[in-house]
């Protein structure tokens, strides 16, 4: 290695000079890692395998500013000569890609085939094989060794919080990159801190965990965030402690997107008698005492990572400011005894039941809830090279944000009010939204666009009692809706969608309510079936709207003697059913009338909504923080292939439960805490389902399915919805106009800013397009549209510049 002696002392010796050095040409591609020194995967909307994601680019070693000893990747995007401008009025731009330089990018250099010298490092956002790299035609051997060299000495610097002045070639050698062992040992290691040196977090780890970066440039977090109970602060021994643990107490900084140390602390699982039975609380203290308290809850959004053994969550302080907290442990073991009495407490508290009254099945079950992500058994491999580039070419448009459609001049107003519950059409290429005492009616215009078409107005029952309907279903074609009446809970009312009117009320029963409905199956709703499925709070049934007198069938109806709470039922294909409660569990039934075939116990999170595969295989239930997905698949036993809807798990085999939840740091970035609406798989008739949907607040997230069977559960994608925006083109003419006549700009009606994402749910069929109920807005989106969560995705226009995109790690 060619250590440059003169030039460095004139670069790196300068704290004021925010670049080290510059790459001025070249372009940055998307690449797997069989494919660095060969073909490309096209990751643009152009079908061309060599199409790179910047065609014109420079690379810059950046110093993180106020961060000592962090440096940056910086890849900018070049514009032609009069780009810039129109770059200016872009509410989103993605100009540059932004990356912490540390060991775990795993940077190296390479040769393209026609000997062009390239960098090559891990796309720590993507999955394990996705790699960057850039081509840097023209550039000399002794400017590539320069610029290889300067990694690694930020490198050093980072691990090691110590200047790389005077460093020998020596002393960087064990930062070069070399390919992994075909097989690494099975030991646990320990990992211990020093005062001297941090833990390198290692290459293996998620992009979440290799944020942790360990830096001590920052002051202690005195008293910072606390929401702290009264008494701790002045006696911390009213607390009893129930688990006490040394760690690093990190918080995330929004603005270099890294988590940044701030103490070395004892942290605490503690009671707080005053509170309650079941009040707990998170504390970290130092030697000049308490520095953090926050009251465990599942709004904390809590995250385990056992590969950097670390617990992430989130905490508004008293201010009103979400933050993202870290604590990471100093051995394997801390970790372990730290997450389970934590995780105990955190169920203690939302059941607000004692621990050790669940059974040892219910007990393992609820502590496997919280263990890092693991593949799942019995998934194929799905990687294949044709798929991927295909999927690849589906979500790389150009990055300009999605436009609100234009509203056509000719077309009736919407009615006044604000959007409650949307339901997509399964035959009539409609989508219809809740109102009030209205329903919207929304045509799909086959453009990826939904357009309004009409409203019904007035819905009242057939002796002319007006009311908001609490929830509705299409039925029957998509001829009928069926109608739940907050004020008559005991029956139903069907809606002929033609004559726009409620044309028969149905009785269900005097003294049973009618809770939630589903289908008869899963595709019924494409069907003559008149027949569907309810509940109440602790009863299963069917009704049918043919009988005379009160609609439900007496054979095939099951009540159970205490209060479940049942919230939500989803069917299957073939008419298996799903029921939630609100007390977080789930029962899985292979008819109605008959007891459940698997009882799954509650996390303590209320469970919301309920959805499942066509085929049974998968269900995902929404709670408010976070999606639970379960396996029904039976894997061990006498009923090994069965699932839970046919058979019942043994009860030292129950599934294991995976959490899909947006990760705390990303959340910081967020105006509000995660409050999720009903998760929905896609659906189409002999289809599989490929993805998964749901929102919060104004934004509208999505999971690949395909990853999240083989435990990748943080790869989602996301999109926030603010204002509408005209295109590039028309903001500039704006913008011009405005300047030239010095007037203020005309503001957009109070309305249409931060709009809530009501609901959303996949068109029917359709795995690209998403149907969303806004507040006051309904639009399609194509999924491909959605980003991977950044900085710029999850708050465009937040207040951020052109040197504050922070785009890794995430």
């Amino acid at each position: 290695m060619n250590i440059f002696r003169s030039l460095l002392g004139k670069v790196w010796h300068d704290p004021n000079a925010a670049e080290v050095v510059k790459i001025s040409e070249g372009q940055l591609y998307l690449v797997r890692s069989g494919a660095v020194r060969g073909g490309r995967e096209c990751m643009s909307v152009r079908p061309l395998s060599l199409w790179p994601l910047y065609n014109d680019a420079m690379a810059t070693i950046r110093r993180v500013p106020s961060v000592e000893h962090h440096f940056q990747l910086v890849i900018t995007r070049v514009y032609e000569d009069g780009d810039q401008e129109l770059l200016e009025d872009e509410e989103e731009t993605d100009e540059e890609r932004v990356f912490l330089i540390g060991e775990e990018l795993e940077f190296r250099t390479a040769t393209t085939a026609d000997g062009e010298p390239t960098f090559v490092w891990r796309d720590l956002d993507g999955d394990v094989d996705e790699l960057y790299e850039f081509v840097a035609p023209g550039t000399n051997e002794p400017t590539r060794a320069f610029f290889e060299t300067c990694m690694y000495r930020a490198m050093y610097e980072r691990k090691y919080r110590a200047s790389a002045d005077n460093l020998a070639d020596a002393d960087l050698q064990e930062f070069i990159w070399h390919p992994p062992a075909a097989k690494k040992s099975k030991g646990k290691a320990t990992r211990k801190a020093s005062a001297s040196k941090s833990d390198p977090v290692a290459p293996a780890a998620t992009a979440q965990d290799s944020a942790v970066a360990t830096t001590s440039t920052s002051p202690p977090a005195s008293s910072v965030g606390q929401n702290t109970p009264a008494q701790s602060q002045s006696s911390e021994p009213d607390m009893p402690t129930l688990v006490s643990e040394p760690a690093e107490l990190h918080l995330w900084d929004k603005d270099h997107g890294v988590f940044l140390k701030q103490a070395d602390v004892i942290a605490r699982v503690a009671h707080n008698p005053a509170g309650g039975q079941y009040d707990y609380w998170l504390v970290a203290s130092t030697e000049e005492g308490q520095v953090l308290a926050h009251k465990l809850s599942s709004d904390m959004n809590q995250r385990w990572s056992s590969r950097v053994i670390s617990f992430t969550w989130n905490n508004v302080d008293d201010s009103g400011v979400g933050n993202s907290w870290c604590l990471r442990f100093l051995t394997e073991e801390s970790f372990d005894r730290f997450r389970e009495v934590c995780t105990r407490a955190l169920w203690e508290a939302s059941n607000q039941l004692l621990w050790n009254k669940a059974k040892p099945d219910e007990q393992n079950y609820v502590l496997s809830s919280v263990t890092e992500d693991v593949e799942m058994k019995d998934v194929e491999d799905e990687s294949d090279e044709e798929d991927a580039v295909e999927e690849e070419l589906d979500k790389s448009e150009d990055e300009e944000e999605e436009e609100y459609p234009e509203e056509d001049e000719e077309a009736p107003a919407m009615p006044k009010g604000r959007n409650k519950q949307l339901t997509v059409g399964y035959k009539g290429d409609r989508s219809y939204v809740v109102r009030d005492d209205k329903i919207g009616v929304f045509s799909h215009t086959g453009q990826g666009q939904v357009k309004y078409y009409a409203s019904i107005s007035n819905v009242a029952t057939p002796k002319g009692k007006v009311f908001s309907p609490k929830h509705v279903m299409l039925h029957d074609q998509d001829t009928k809706m069926v109608l739940m009446n907050p004020a008559e809970p005991h029956a139903l009312y069907s809606l002929d969608i033609e004559r726009g009117k409620v044309v028969e009320e149905w009785k269900v029963h005097d003294d049973i309510t009618v809770d939630a409905i589903a289908p008869d199956n899963k595709f019924a709703q494409m069907t003559p079936e008149q027949t569907l499925v309810g509940i109440s709070h602790n009863s299963l049934f069917r009704i049918d709207p043919r009988v005379s007198g009160t609609k439900m069938v007496d054979s095939q109806f099951k009540q159970y003697v205490s209060r479940n709470a049942f919230s939500s039922v989803a069917t299957t294909e073939a008419g298996k059913l799903a029921v939630a409660s609100e007390k977080g569990d789930l029962r899985l039934f292979d008819s109605i009338g008959k007891n459940a075939k698997t009882a799954l116990p509650p996390l303590g999170d209320p469970i919301i909504g309920v959805d499942v595969t066509a085929n049974g295989r998968w269900i995902v239930a929404t709670t408010k923080t976070y999606l639970l997905l379960i396996d029904t698949l039976i894997g061990e036993g006498r009923y090994t292939g069965s699932l839970g809807f046919d058979r019942s798990f043994p009860a030292n085999a129950k599934p294991i439960p995976r959490r899909l939840q947006l990760r705390a740091e990303h959340v910081a970035y967020m105006d509000n805490s995660v409050s999720f609406t009903p998760a929905r798989f896609n659906m189409g008739e002999g289809k599989e389902e490929n993805a998964i949907v749901t929102s919060t607040g104004q934004y509208v997230v999505a999971w690949d399915f395909a990853k999240v069977k083989k435990g990748q559960l943080d790869k989602y994608e996301i999109k926030k919805y603010v204002c509408p925006s005209a295109t590039s083109a028309l903001r500039l003419v704006r913008a011009r106009l405005i300047r030239a006549s010095s007037l203020p700009p005309s503001p957009t009606p109070p309305h249409r800013y931060d709009q809530y994402v009501v609901q959303d749910n996949f068109k029917f069929g359709d795995d690209k397009e998403i149907i969303v109920a806004l507040q006051n807005d309904v639009l399609a989106i194509n999924k491909k549209n959605l980003r991977r969560p950044t900085r710029a995705s999850l708050a465009p226009g937040g207040g951020r510049t052109r040197s504050s995109i922070v785009n890794a790690p995430y």
